[in-house]
Formats: C-alpha cells, sequence, structure tokens
C-alpha cells in the first residue's frame, strides 16, 4: 500500500513555486482575485468552464480566492497561478483531493491561447500531484467543444475514459463532457520521464 508523504499529512506549505522553461507557477492569493475575474469576464474563456459563473462576480471571486490558503494547508486543493514575464495570464490547479485521487484543471486568458502555456503549466502541477503530494491518480475533463483542452490532455498522458451530459453553470445548461483519468504509475512510466 502505497502512502503520501509526511508533507500531506500536515498539509503543504502555500509557498511552493514551480518554474517551468517559460513560467512561473505560485500559489494564489486573494490578490489574485481582480485579474482572474478580468480573465474570467470573457465569455470565450468561460463558457469553457464548467463550474464558473458568467458574469463573473467580484465579491464571490475574492471570497473563493481567500479560501486557497487553507485549502493548501487542508490538503484538499492546490491551486496557481500561472504567471509568465510577472503577468498572471491563468490557473492551473488539483481540487477534489479525496483520499489519493484529485483532478486537474486549467484555464488562461485567450490571448495565451494556442502558446503550450496550458501543457507546460499542466505537465508541472501533474509532477507536483505525483511526487510531492502524493497522489495515485488524477482525473480531468473538458467540454467537447473544447479540443485543445483535450489534446493537453492526451499529451500528458491522460487516457479518455466516458463522455457524459453534465450540468454547464457558465453555459446555464447541460453540455457533453469528456472526462479523462491519468495514474501516477502512467505518468512515472511515460517514454519521457525524467528517470
Amino acid at each position: 500500500m502505497t502512502t503520501r508523504p509526511p508533507a500531506m499529512k500536515s498539509g503543504l506549505s502555500p509557498s511552493v513555486r514551480l518554474r517551468t522553461d517559460r513560467l512561473l507557477l505560485r500559489p494564489t492569493t486573494p490578490a489574485d482575485a481582480p485579474r482572474a475575474f478580468e480573465i474570467q469576464s470573457d465569455w470565450d474563456v468561460t463558457r469553457m468552464l464548467r463550474m464558473a459563473l458568467f458574469p463573473p462576480d467580484l465579491d464571490d471571486m475574492t471570497g473563493w480566492f481567500g479560501e486557497h490558503p487553507r485549502e493548501w494547508l487542508a490538503g484538499t486543493a492546490f491551486r496557481f497561478a500561472i504567471e509568465r514575464a510577472g503577468r498572471m495570464i491563468g490557473v492551473v490547479d488539483l481540487d477534489e483531493i479525496d483520499g489519493e485521487e484529485g483532478e486537474l484543471g486549467y484555464w488562461l486568458e485567450r490571448p495565451s491561447w494556442g502558446k503550450g502555456y496550458a501543457f507546460e503549466a499542466a505537465e508541472a502541477v501533474v509532477d507536483f500531484a505525483f511526487r510531492q503530494v502524493g497522489l495515485l491518480a488524477l482525473r480531468s475533463g473538458h467540454a467537447a467543444d473544447n479540443p485543445a483542452s483535450g489534446k493537453v490532455l492526451l499529451k500528458l498522458g491522460f487516457r479518455p475514459l466516458l463522455s457524459m451530459r453534465k450540468l454547464s453553470r457558465s453555459r446555464g445548461e447541460e453540455i457533453l463532457h469528456q472526462s479523462y483519468g491519468l495514474t501516477a504509475n502512467a505518468w512515472r512510466n511515460r517514454p519521457d520521464a525524467d528517470r
């Protein structure tokens, strides 16, 4: 039986920073709420987020960001601001952590789409999930009309599980949602894994 690293039992400090070739991923803070509000005020961004409200509400968003440090300490969610050249361009997170599984999510401002940032940020957080948090499996998914997100997940090694109808708060209707899964074992044994 695999157990989580000791740091997970008491919660990881919300001071972890992850660096990629082009990005800095740092724990979100309440000060990020106005920038997140700005990004999610773009319908093309928010319509792809199943649980977000549109139009966004700054007070609600500020309250949500205010919970993030407590989630870190409790080990229930790890949310990172994605920064490029000192500017927040989106969020990548692990949430719905229950036992040894969690869910990967990400969203970026529209000008940052198509540049590989989603993959770069998600790759760093998947590695964090398996190596530092000690999760054994991750779930993720996307709206069927968002194939770019599916390409990111497939490139990360996620495998399609099933398509189902789910309520989209942003759209106010049910959407077709494709779900995916990835195990820590598959991540460690991928062809390009660091050995």
